[in-house]
């Protein structure tokens, strides 16, 4: 029974999950009530003259669009250090982000983004974005109160305008903080009036995009109409809740149309097709810029071309002249409350192996049983780890002490008596013999006396998805049976505790050292429990095949 202790961080976890819950439940009831209100059939109607339309729709689009290059060149225009593709990239990030999540938890993509992709500082892209952002919605606020000073200011109220002076005070302390940067910074600048000019276009440009919709509701509008409907809805969004403030941008686009005279039902219609087009928009290109430019924001998902392995057959060079031959073979088994089987695997071990002892070493990770001790009564040294580290841990432990002690081989298999260890000389035979490095033994190659159904199918879609991020074609990504030649051994890397399987095989063969698989035999554990459970598997261990990829 493997396990491993993970430290929960509850709190945090809690809270991100009360924050997303409350707003995917605020957009649930915002469906449902928008749902209840809107006139279908003139949603229809509606949705029929776009259909009619197709310039118009791609005209309408391309203005959305247009805007957020306009607000992309402002960026680049304060942090100097930013390409106008990085900029457009995270700006568009944040928006698909904002309309998939809550309370806009989208914004901090952005930062992201021009950080780990444009190379700028974290600083100075969280100061320009805090006053970018803020002086963004002030210009909105500006144009809806020079179109229509009376009705927007009856619209925004008391709590709008409270929000107004806060985001007003977040300007004024990103402005300063932009300001302390730009006295030591050559790739710093403060927002200048074209920066404030190329803002209030863009709102001028999406302002397109509501007035063209409200032509399909049936709305007569003009486009200062337009413009005000667009500052409303977009004033409301500082406060927005639900994912994209849907629910907010529909309640305040309507209040904009009403006070201009317009019947509330088509106005709905208006604001519900402006925000679904508006969404889409969004989407897909947030998510195209999840990938480009390059590099992508998802890092790289294979290794390196130049890492395919066995190209790199200089590494293991010094294996070809064999090693010493009274050098040991160190055979050594993670074990965790295996006192059942421990003492059965331990004499099974061959004595010698082609010409070479073998030393048996378990290291005992954290046992609360007799693991231990069986281990030793059976001829084993042992190794007892004070707590449970994890698979990962144990892995490595025993890794560095075969490195240590300049072993001819290092191999290790699971404590739980489902690997055959009368088979060592199969695995190490050809690190001996100079033919590889690093030897894992496939039981897909060999015989598997009985292995689940459930687990025979997770091993072959875990391992399948191992071989394209590997670059390479293997049979067997979780094998617990494995040798090693001394040199990679000690240059082995397991990046979690909680496991090694695929870590271990990326990080050799990234380094170059040269893989082979051998058929084996296998029988499913007959005592104890897995530790392997699906869920917390894939939670623990592509994260970190990730890092692993991705210089960790």
């Amino acid at each position: 029974m493997y396990s491993v202790n993970v430290l929960p961080r509850a709190r945090e976890r809690f809270s991100v999950r009360v924050l997303a819950a409350a707003g995917f439940g605020a957009g649930l009831v915002a469906v449902v009530m928008v749902v209840g209100l809107i006139d279908f059939a003139a949603l229809g109607r509606a949705v029929r003259r776009a259909g009619q339309e197709p310039l118009g729709v791609a005209v309408a689009t391309a203005a959305f669009g247009f805007a957020f290059g306009l607000r992309a060149l402002a960026w680049c225009r304060v942090l100097r250090g930013l390409s106008f593709r990085h900029s457009l990239a995270g700006i568009h990030l944040a928006l698909g982000a904002n309309h998939v999540l809550p309370f806009r938890l989208g914004e901090p993509m952005r930062v992201v983004s021009a950080v780990r992709r444009g190379g700028t500082g974290l600083e100075a892209t969280v100061a320009s974005t805090v006053a970018l952002r803020a002086a963004d919605i002030l210009a909105v606020v500006g144009l809806g109160l020079v179109m229509a000073p009376s009705v927007f200011s009856e619209f925004l109220g008391r709590a709008g305008w409270a929000l107004l002076i806060l985001t007003a005070m977040a300007a004024a302390a990103g402005w300063c903080w932009l300001g302390t940067m730009a006295r030591r910074r050559a790739d710093v600048a403060l927002p200048g009036p074209g920066v404030v000019g190329l803002s209030v276009v863009a709102w001028l440009a999406e302002s397109i995009l509501v007035w063209q919709v409200s032509r399909w509701a049936g709305l007569e509008v003009s486009w200062a109409d337009a413009v005000l409907v667009t500052a409303a809805a977009v004033a409301a969004q500082v406060a927005a809740v639900a994912p994209g403030g849907f629910g907010t941008y529909e309640a305040a686009a309507v209040a904009a149309y009403v006070a201009l005279g317009h019947d509330a039902r088509a106005a709905l219609v208006a604001a519900v097709g402006a925000h679904v087009l508006k969404t889409a928009y969004s989407v897909v290109v947030g998510a195209v810029a999840v990938l480009v430019p390059t590099p992508s924001l998802l890092g790289r998902l294979r290794l390196k071309q130049s890492a395919r392995a066995p190209a790199a057959v200089a590494v293991g060079a010094g294996a070809a002249e064999g090693p010493p031959a009274d050098a040991p073979i160190l055979f050594f088994m993670p074990a965790h409350n295996e006192e059942s089987t421990i003492g059965s695997c331990v004499g099974r071990v061959p004595g010698a192996v082609l010409g070479h002892p073998v030393e048996v070493l378990v290291v005992d990770d954290g046992s609360t049983d007799d693991t231990a001790a069986r281990a030793a009564a059976a001829g084993a040294e042992v190794l007892s780890l004070p707590e449970n580290r994890g698979l990962g841990a144990a892995v490595r432990i025993g890794l560095a002490a075969g490195a240590d002690r300049a072993a001819a081989a290092v191999a290790f298999c699971d404590a739980d008596g489902e690997y055959r260890p009368e088979g060592l000389a199969d695995l190490v035979g050809p690190i001996l013999g100079g033919e590889a490095d690093y030897v894992v033994g496939s039981r897909f190659l060999g015989r598997i006396d009985r292995m689940s159904a459930h687990r025979r199918v997770g091993n072959v879609v875990l391992t399948r998805a191992l071989s394209i991020v590997a670059r390479r074609r293997i049979s067997d990504g979780q094998s617990g049976f494995r040798a090693f030649s001394a040199e990679a051994a000690g240059r082995a890397e397991i990046i979690h505790d909680y496991n090694y399987a695929q870590v271990l095989t990326l990080d050799l063969l990234a380094k170059g050292y040269r893989y082979l698989e051998v058929p084996i035999s296998y029988h499913f554990r007959t005592a104890g429990e897995s530790f392997v459970k699906l869920g917390r598997y894939l939670r623990y261990v592509v994260p970190a095949v990730y890092r692993e990829i991705n210089g960790k």
